[in-house]
């Protein structure tokens, strides 16, 4: 019993043999923690906000769309990052366990059928924000509509007149990306455009991606006149490589970003961009846990908030 106690509460002085067999045994008897009633412990409530990396300026909103429900609820907030990777290190999630959190949001991250079981059987709820693949069945998510903002973004340049437009997404692994792109094509479709695959990229979301693959782009002698960027920092990477290469933004090359941050609003020119709800994705993911955690499931598991197109100074009509 003792040995058992220890896996549950993610106490490291296991063995990872016993470990192993403890949570065969938990899960082939279907065990899972009762929910201590709300106030009958001693613990902080704690939630865990999990990034792949929370280095992209889209972190902020997403931690303030967080604060703003968790707060209220008198719960804190613990901000974790897993390098860049999609799914934590089994370690990373026995030090979580051992603090006992009452519920987690994952960020273009996830976990592992096994990983979640864990979860399960210690009644921790947990919700996914953009998940990075397919969404899994029976999981929480909540995402916004990518495959219209990457289709109201391209559309948008197609009726000022653009028939050369570079799209440069996120990573190729990561489903948001895929999806604006696939918006990206049908806008091409439903013009009578074909798509030229050189101007089909997959960045990084940050800064240097939009720099690199925007000097390479606008360096060529049949550049393109528009450039759709995945977010509003490759956006602005891609504003840097325009300027670097005397080129003017809108007058000789229009760039849509993709977010609407803050920022978006005070640079020059002023980035026309796709507004990505992210506060409220935040928000309704944390309101999903903290209902889940006292006992109460949502009615609807996925949900996927509205995209818009917000236009200002940095789109117009490509020159003649």
């Amino acid at each position: 019993m003792p040995t058992v106690s220890k896996v549950l509460n993610g106490r490291p002085d296991v063995s990872p043999a016993t470990r192993a067999r403890v949570e065969e045994s938990i899960a082939r008897h279907g065990y899972q923690r009762r929910r201590s009633a709300t106030g009958t412990t001693s613990r902080p409530r704690l939630l865990d906000l999990v990034f792949h990396e929370h280095g992209a300026p889209w972190a902020v909103e997403i931690i303030k769309g967080v604060e703003e429900v968790a707060g209220p609820a008198r719960v804190g907030v613990v901000l974790s990052e897993l390098g860049g990777a999609h799914r934590p290190r089994q370690e990373w999630l026995d030090d979580v366990l051992a603090r006992r959190p009452i519920g987690m949001i994952f960020v273009l991250s996830d976990l592992d059928p096994a990983q979640r079981q864990q979860l399960e059987t210690r009644s921790i709820p947990f919700a996914v924000v953009d998940t990075a693949g397919e969404p899994p069945a029976g999981v929480p998510t909540v995402g916004s509509a990518n495959w219209n903002g990457g289709l109201a973004a391209t559309r948008h340049l197609v009726e000022l007149g653009h028939r050369r437009i570079a799209v440069i997404s996120g990573p190729a692994d990561v489903l948001c990306s895929r999806a604006r792109i696939d918006g990206y094509r049908s806008a091409h479709d439903e013009a009578g455009l074909a798509v030229d695959r050189a101007l089909v990229r997959y960045g990084n979301f940050f800064v240097d991606g939009g720099y690199e693959h925007g000097l390479d782009l606008l360096r060529g002698p049949d550049r393109p006149t528009a450039v759709f960027a995945g977010s509003d920092y490759q956006a602005l990477g891609v504003l840097r490589a325009a300027r670097e290469l005397g080129l003017r933004v809108p007058e000789d090359l229009s760039v849509v970003g993709y977010d609407d941050l803050p920022v978006t609003q005070w640079i020059g020119p002023a980035l026309t961009t796709v507004r990505q709800p992210l506060r409220e994705m935040a928000s309704t993911a944390t309101r999903m846990v903290l209902d889940l955690a006292e006992g109460r499931p949502p009615t609807n598991l996925q949900i996927d908030l509205a995209t818009e197109l917000v236009v200002r100074e940095s789109t117009a009509p490509p020159p003649r």
